[in-house]
């Protein structure tokens, strides 16, 4: 492999250019990035998981080199709001947790799982987590020298600006960027990519090719006729309504994703904005409906503000690496905004691929292992966030009950809610499925426990000392705690453009 080309920009793109960069840097192989002008990128995602921080890290970049940029900002967690109508459980915290975590994660399993059994213990999550003391206070998970433990977070980024800086990076370190609109994509006899003919008639030749096309899917869906497997029938929002509002002075380091009549909404803060959008189905609500609920979530009733409308199809390709093409991005698939999961997926792929490659001597000889692992991993992705849905307890519209009732889930899914409900441990539901690897132990409990999927107020019974073993007050004091070591979310922004 001596020369590679990506088709498509975007942040998936740069992304797959910059760890090609850095780990074949060395090797003598040319990557090209190929862009056209005149497509522009979706450019909703703008949260990650901590996973982008260390591939930050891994290149080389500061915080201070591409937050003040990027209108970026620190995330904690999520916080989901009006997913349930259960008493008590109107919103929950999924944290990213940090290395203090460990010491109250106990409490917290202890309380939930004797709950389930019927014993009059809290066992809501967000009061186990120290990051819902920083959301709550809006303070940044930036730890000073004397804070001894490590620290977990995530981001929130305007997605067009990281892709420009990373665009940056990746050229200074050897990748290659040009500019032109793909037209047609010619194959061989034996069914590889051949070359890429743009719209001047030239052609762009590699060994390798990588399709970062979007929705589009270009290369793979397109010209090499790679199956599309939708999981709508489990996920059935289609579409979203975006909107920008003005940005809070001291925002929470924080994302907020509150259920509506047909979908949820989304909340990021920027530094310069937040980020506003409405995911829904199709299905239940036409676009004008949909966009009018939202501007009265927001109250922009009157507001001269325009929506920007956004389609999308949820499901993944059948094979992600196919003769000398890989796919990244949306062409590879695409499991709806909630979670934030599209970033983690392209570097997880991306990582996996190089590793394969090497293992295998740069030949696809580990190609069938590596397809394997990344559809597991949507699967499990996409079975993680069915979950949302599926134990949902609101009435209110079709929508809801539907994804309430949806019998349709896999048989992963199905066998963890079953041990669930049954009051079982599930971390050993989790490891025997091998699924501990994707969404941690603690993140499935904390949806579960969070939407209040556990014995009611009236159906429990009192606990004997040994239950009531973890003092909440200790823990919230320790928490707090905590929190002092922390600064300002506001500040610690301001900090970084200094």
């Amino acid at each position: 492999m001596q020369s590679i080309v990506i088709l498509g920009g975007g942040t998936a793109g740069w992304i797959t250019a910059n760890l090609f960069a850095l780990n074949w840097g060395d090797k003598d192989i040319d990557i090209t990035l190929v862009e056209s002008p005149d497509i522009g990128i979706i450019g909703v995602g703008e949260g990650s998981t901590p996973p982008l921080k260390k591939f930050l890290e891994l290149i080389g970049t500061r915080e201070s080199d591409w937050m003040p940029r990027c209108d970026a900002t620190y995330k904690v967690g999520i916080t989901f709001r009006g997913w349930s109508s259960r008493p008590g459980f109107d919103e929950y915290f999924h944290p990213f947790l940090c290395q203090a975590d460990e010491l109250i994660v106990p409490a917290f399993f202890h309380n939930s799982f004797l709950r389930r059994q019927g014993v009059d213990l809290d066992g809501h999550p967000s009061q186990f987590f120290i990051e819902w003391e920083l959301a709550k206070q809006r303070l940044a998970p930036v730890a000073p020298p004397n804070f001894p433990f490590e620290m977990g977070y995530g981001y929130h980024f305007n997605s067009g600006l990281l892709g420009e800086f990373l665009r940056e990076w990746a050229e200074a370190r050897g990748v290659r960027y040009h500019q032109a609109t793909v037209t047609d994509v010619v194959l061989r006899e034996d069914g590889y990519v051949d070359y890429l003919k743009t719209d001047t008639e030239d052609t762009i030749r590699a060994d390798f090719y990588v399709d970062s096309t979007g929705f589009r899917s270009q290369i793979l869906q397109q010209a090499l006729g790679v199956p599309f497997e939708s999981c709508e029938d489990v996920l059935f929002n289609d579409s979203a309504v975006v909107f920008p509002t003005e940005a809070d002075e001291n925002p929470e380091p924080q994302t907020l994703a509150t259920a509506l009549k047909y979908g949820w909404a989304w909340k990021i803060p920027l530094t310069t904005r937040f980020g506003n959008g409405y995911v829904y189905s199709s299905k239940y609500v036409d676009h004008d409906e949909a966009e009018r609920e939202f501007r009265e979530h927001l109250g922009l009733e009157d507001a001269d503000i325009e929506a920007r409308r956004v389609n999308f199809k949820v499901g993944r390709v059948r094979e992600h690496w196919v003769k000398n093409c890989l796919a990244v991005g949306l062409s590879q698939g695409f499991i709806e905004p909630l979670e934030a999961t599209a970033l983690d997926m392209v570097q997880e792929t991306v990582a996996r691929f190089v590793e394969s490659v090497n293992k295998g001597n740069f030949t696809d000889q580990y190609r069938d292992e590596f397809n394997d692992r990344i559809s597991g991993r949507f699967d499990a992705v996409r079975d993680y966030i069915v979950c949302h849905y599926r134990i949902n307890t609101r009435t209110d519209t079709d929508y809801w009950r539907d994804c309430g009732s949806n019998e349709k889930i896999s048989p992963s899914l199905r066998q963890i809610l079953a041990s669930w409900m049954q009051g079982k441990n599930i971390t050993d539901e989790l490891e025997r499925q091998k699924l501990d690897a994707y969404f941690p132990n603690v993140s499935w409990n904390c949806l579960l426990a969070g939407k209040g999927i556990m014995p009611t107020d009236e159906q429990v019974r009192p606990g004997n000392e040994l239950a009531n073993k973890y003092d909440l007050g200790e823990i919230a004091k320790f928490r707090k705690g905590c929190a002092l070591n922390f600064p300002a979310h506001n500040e610690a922004l301001a900090a970084l453009e200094s």
